[in-house]
């Protein structure tokens, strides 16, 4: 059990090591926005123009999911000038995207992680609540189904009805039928010992 001070100690190390993900430093190992199929290429609407150095993590990751459908939609894409090239430069994209991608769920993970130490209580009640949630849309699965259950048996009762002779009712319930059917076959031959 980590007593108050390492505690307080994780904290601030598990702060310091966030910081800049939404304040406009770049994460290291982060790739500048643009390259083939950037986000000013024409034909691609443009979201407004950031500031040098303004750049958050979900800017990138805005910037780098147009530049995956710029590239898509370029001109020298659909002329088809130098495949390799163009294959190339949609590879650079996505993977510009997926690493993105990847550093923002990480922020999360790490601000999760923050919550879980800061506010232990918080993850409780989250994760009370989507227990009762599953169990309520389990419960509803099975009012479900036990519905279709009646249905079907008060369908398998109808139609027992309307094949039985009336001197012959058999007693009621949902297999009823096939009691009164297999009553009525030849019994089976017996096996020689």
């Amino acid at each position: 059990m980590c007593g108050t001070g390492e505690t307080e100690r994780l904290r601030i190390k598990m702060a310091s090591s966030m910081s800049g993900m939404f304040s406009g430093q770049q994460p290291s190992g982060a790739h500048p926005v643009g390259g083939p199929g950037g986000p000013g290429q024409p034909g691609f609407p443009v979201t407004a123009p950031r500031a040098p150095g303004s750049n958050t993590l979900v800017d990138e990751l805005e910037a780098s999911f147009e530049a995956c459908f710029a590239s898509l939609v370029s001109q020298d894409y659909v002329n088809g000038t130098d495949q390799e090239e163009i294959r190339t430069g949609v590879d650079q994209c996505i993977q510009k995207f997926l690493d993105v991608a990847r550093q923002t769920e990480c922020f999360f993970l790490q601000k999760r992680l923050q919550l879980s130490v800061q506010k232990p209580e918080q993850v409780v009640k989250e994760d009370v609540s989507e227990l009762r949630n599953e169990l309520q849309r389990k419960e509803l699965l099975v009012q479900k189904h036990l519905s279709k259950l009646h249905h079907w048996q008060q369908v398998l009762e109808d139609v027992s009805v309307q094949h039985r002779k009336p001197s012959d009712l058999p007693p009621p319930g949902p297999l009823a039928f096939l009691e009164q059917a297999s009553a009525s076959l030849p019994p089976a031959p017996l096996k020689p010992n």
